[in-house]
């Protein structure tokens, strides 16, 4: 299995986490960054993972991913999160191995979880709800074929009307992307990543 992972510039990256003004926007880049780092790590630990490559065009990230021996692909397209994951797709499917997208914002991922995700879905088209059963966590396409992402308001909806699968068991790291400082209280109550946790201290 090859993870793509797609990440704005930290500088357009999660807005609402922004929003209440709590946070300075160095301080919140740093949180941005921390969150991708911490998920992409956890990933790469999970097993049925063979790779994960991330896709953004921010040079920190892009820098910080490569140094951790972290294949990164440049957002040629910059048009957003599904034209970003399709052209991921294109890019790895011709090495011949199944493609899924990973969302960016799962600080709390423990690997067993995603592994576990893994051998739930089989060889089905197949994605996981985040905890509040209207976005998705993760997609996953049949071997061979597409990934054909509905990423946006409602994903889960439309992952489901385009044929997948949903992945409903008890793995809630998996579950906890983290869009709003509620989404985040709630991944520090399941364990954050540890440059998530030096992040927010």
């Amino acid at each position: 299995m090859h993870l793509i992972v797609p990440i704005k510039p930290l500088h357009l990256a999660k807005s609402r986490l922004l929003s209440g003004g709590a946070r300075l926007p160095a301080a919140h880049a740093e949180l941005v960054a921390a969150v991708a780092l911490d998920t992409v790590a956890a990933a790469r630990r999970a097993a049925g993972v063979a790779d994960v490559v991330v896709i953004t065009s921010d040079p920190r990230l892009t820098a910080e991913f490569t140094a951790a021996g972290v294949e990164v692909l440049a957002d040629v397209p910059a048009a957003g999160l599904n034209p970003a994951l399709r052209h991921g797709d294109t890019e790895l499917s011709p090495r011949g191995a199944r493609i899924g997208a990973l969302q960016a914002d799962l600080p709390a991922l423990r690997p067993d979880d995603l592994a576990a995700a893994l051998r739930a879905a089989g060889a089905d088209r197949s994605f996981c709800p985040d905890r509040h059963g209207t976005g998705t966590t993760l997609l996953l396409a049949e071997p061979g074929r597409p990934l054909d992402p509905h990423f946006g308001p409602g994903s889960a909806d439309a992952h489901a009307e385009s044929g997948a699968k949903p992945l409903l068991g008890p793995w809630d790291s998996l579950r906890c992307d983290v869009d709003t400082e509620d989404d985040l209280a709630a991944a520090r109550a399941l364990g954050l990543g540890p440059r998530t946790a030096a992040a927010i201290a």
